[in-house]
């Protein structure tokens, strides 16, 4: 990608954005209380992005995530993204939430145990709520100990986790539903 911009577009879940630049993917952006507050929001924090017509590259990872949120089993594992002012922690527990399959989840303390620190739980929280690539990087699909949804910054909060994992179709194990326990 040798251009940058950001555009937006309609999902299930409402209007969401998607910034680009030389190096990939900078940013996923979920829907905000509507069209113009996504764009204001986008605009705030990435004001070096003009709003623009996306190259083919990301007109495909926009295809793949309105497929993910329309229910469609969709992998968005090769979809490149721009982590240089990511840190390396954070880099570190993308790397496993985007192991988690569409459907399927874990906790924190299970990433944090995957990264080889099981006392980094709340670390792993913490970097998934930094997280500029949700769906990208499915930190929706990272739970509370006790199975619950935990926290979610984007906007909508934990409804919109639910809702993003209730198109998925989670479950927690057995024919529990995640949705019976909230």
């Amino acid at each position: 990608m040798n251009d940058s911009g950001f555009a937006l577009f309609d999902t299930a879940i409402g209007v969401c954005g998607i910034g680009w630049g030389d190096r990939g993917i900078r940013f996923l952006q979920l829907p905000e209380a509507g069209e113009r507050a996504t764009r204001a929001r986008i605009r705030r924090r990435f004001s070096d992005l003009e709003e623009s017509e996306p190259p083919a590259q990301v007109s495909q990872v926009i295809a793949a995530i309105v497929a993910l949120l329309r229910g469609e089993k969709t992998d968005l594992t090769g979809v490149g993204l721009d982590m240089r002012d990511v840190p390396d922690f954070n880099r570190r527990v993308y790397d496993v939430a985007r192991s988690i399959p569409a459907g399927e989840t874990l906790t924190y303390g299970d990433v944090a145990k995957r990264l080889g620190d099981p006392t980094a739980a709340r670390a792993v929280g913490q970097a998934l709520g930094q997280n500029p690539f949700a769906i990208i990087v499915p930190c929706h699909r990272v739970l509370g100990a006790d199975r619950k949804p935990g926290g979610f910054s984007a906007g909508g909060g934990v409804k919109t986790k639910l809702k993003i994992l209730s198109i998925e179709k989670a479950r927690i194990g057995g024919s529990r539903d995640l949705f019976d326990l909230v």
